[in-house]
Order: C-alpha cells, then sequence, then structure tokens
C-alpha cells in the first residue's frame, strides 16, 4: 500500500524548494527500507524549473528565475492550478523506467478521461497530449529521476491553471505545439482536488504494475 501525502494542496501551496528537500528526505527513508513507497500531491507556488536537457534558449526571456533541477526533461513551470505528482518509488530490477514513464502516462490519461477530455500519447514525446486542429497541446508532463533504485521528481497534469507563463519559455523543449488545460478543453472546471482524488484511488495499481518482476514491453 502506498502512503499519499496531499497536505499541501490550494490554498497551502509548496514552495518547490522546500518540496525537493521533502522528496529527498523521504528518497533516502524509502531506500533505506524505513518507509514504504510514498506519492506527495502538491500545488506549487508560480516557478519554473529546469530539468538537465534544458537549453539557454528555452529559458524564459523576461529574466525569471529558474530552478535547475536534477530531474530528466526539459523547462516547465508549476503553479496553483496544477496538479503535481511526486511518485516515490522503489522499482524492481532491472529497472524499467520508460516503462514506469508509460504507466503515470496511462494514470494521467485516465485522469483527463473523467472529465471528458480524450489525452493521447505522441510518438517520440512523453507526457499526454490532447488535439487542437491539426496540431497538439499538451496537458502532462513527466520528469523523472531515478537514484539507488527508488524514483522520484514525476508528473505534472494542468488542471485549471494561468497558461500565461507559458509562453515565456519553451515548455519542455518544444517549440511545434502549446500547452493547455482539462477545463480549457472540457469547457468546464476540472479542480486539482479532483483530479489528485483520482489518482490516489489509483496510484497503488500503478505501483504493482511498475514492482512486476522483468522488464515490460
Amino acid at each position: 500500500m502506498t502512503d499519499v501525502l496531499r497536505d499541501h494542496l490550494a490554498p497551502n501551496t509548496l514552495d518547490y524548494l522546500a518540496g525537493w528537500e521533502l522528496q529527498r528526505r523521504i528518497h533516502r527513508e524509502v531506500v533505506t527500507g524505513v518507509r514504504r513507497d510514498t506519492l506527495v500531491l502538491c500545488e506549487h507556488d508560480p516557478v519554473f524549473t529546469a530539468g538537465k536537457r534544458t537549453l539557454p534558449a528555452e529559458r524564459p526571456t523576461t529574466g525569471a528565475p529558474v530552478i535547475d533541477t536534477d530531474r530528466g526533461g526539459k523547462i516547465t513551470w508549476h503553479g496553483p492550478g496544477q496538479l503535481t505528482g511526486y511518485p516515490i518509488v522503489r522499482l524492481v530490477e532491472p529497472h524499467d523506467v520508460l516503462a514506469f514513464v508509460r504507466d503515470l502516462e496511462a494514470l494521467m490519461i485516465e485522469v483527463a478521461a473523467t472529465f471528458g477530455v480524450a489525452g493521447e500519447r505522441v510518438a517520440g514525446r512523453s507526457g499526454v497530449w490532447v488535439r487542437s486542429g491539426a496540431t497538439w497541446e499538451k496537458i502532462g508532463a513527466i520528469g523523472l529521476r531515478v537514484k539507488e533504485g527508488v524514483t522520484m521528481h514525476g508528473f505534472a497534469l494542468n488542471c485549471d491553471n494561468d497558461l500565461a507563463p507559458y509562453a515565456d519559455i519553451v515548455a519542455c523543449g518544444i517549440r511545434d505545439a502549446g500547452v493547455t488545460t482539462m477545463t480549457a478543453v472540457a469547457g468546464r472546471r476540472a479542480t486539482v482536488e479532483q483530479a489528485a482524488d483520482v489518482v490516489a484511488a489509483r496510484f497503488d495499481a500503478i505501483v504493482r504494475t511498475a514492482q512486476t518482476a522483468g522488464v515490460r514491453a
């Protein structure tokens, strides 16, 4: 059974650096076996964060500060109205990180479906997308790190957040697609609390799949 921590949803939003320290503490406890697998669900104070592959030209055009992290992926934004999830989960050996990414995508697609939003995968790109005419818009992003066999960092699902900050960056390093929210697509409000309920209810199934022995196709 996974511990689910959801104390930092609005109005009790979480400073990103404080959240990163929380992740590191829980990660140490899971690695050493004093804590079971844990999922942190939160909303951050507004912040730009950059993964290890972020290029200088993808950073904010306004000179806004960016927190450089040790996760995969590129630059993104976090803030109120976006559900951010940090799964701190022990993977079996051999560590099939790509399969775990696909599991998280499937989870976000399932959440989107509860709001009537048809989330999809796009070949060659991680995350969850919705069709917008002849192009795509992203609603869910993933950036992971695996250390000592335990995951950290995770996913971000746009529920009803402000989209204006994305105009200042090349979100996820992708120039030929946009970013949207489930609220904008559904035409009705999709709240973080509602999305968190679905994630919390479904997450144990994701962990069981991730901890199945052997590499999955």
